[in-house]
């Protein structure tokens, strides 16, 4: 596997080695192994998560100020563009974003540490998106942070309003969330 330093170092895009021929593809999505010496990283998953969205939904950015998760995520089909935001004070990056397109196609991941928000808007039809955790799903300590915050800036690649859910449409603005030390 390939690592790439994203802008926030912190935030890693994986490039896996794939085996292809004409029966279709094979790569190994995740070897604990494999990923200790490619990252670094001594890392514990304790929960997968699969998705599907339509067009247009976006999703966070959310995250966990008790309990923060890490998240090795990936788009298993159709096409995403996933969004990181340092939200450790004690970060350079500290309020700054980070964005990649994970598709079926390009088989990439990314690597979200413990202390981001994240968040994705599906661009093809239908999208399904996978995500490995460092912790369990805590929705006492579940946050939230609004997609389009001017503060943050994102750009992200659609011209029209996301299709949201009430609690994302709701989110504080950055300058009101629950950070890291």
């Amino acid at each position: 596997m390939k690592v790439i330093r994203s802008e926030i170092p912190d935030v890693l895009i994986l490039e896996p080695k794939v085996f292809s021929d004409d029966r279709g593809f094979f790569f190994e999505s995740y070897n604990e192994s494999r990923w200790q010496e490619a990252t670094g990283l001594m890392t514990r998953f304790v929960q997968d998560n699969h998705s599907s969205s339509a067009k247009g939904v976006l999703r966070g950015l959310h995250y966990q100020i008790k309990q923060p998760q890490g998240k090795l995520v990936r788009c298993v089909a159709g096409e995403v563009f996933d969004v990181a935001v340092d939200l450790r004070k004690s970060s350079p990056f500290f309020g700054k974003w980070t964005g990649a397109l994970l598709s079926a196609e390009n088989k990439c991941q990314m690597w979200i540490p413990e202390g981001f928000a994240h968040g994705f808007l599906v661009l093809s039809d239908v999208a399904e998106f996978l995500y490995k955790t460092t912790d369990y799903y805590a929705p006492e300590h579940e946050r939230c942070i609004l997609w389009n915050d001017p503060a943050l800036g994102i750009l992200w690649p659609f011209a029209d309003t996301p299709v949201l859910s009430k609690k994302d449409a709701a989110a504080p603005l950055f300058h009101s969330a629950e950070c890291f030390s």
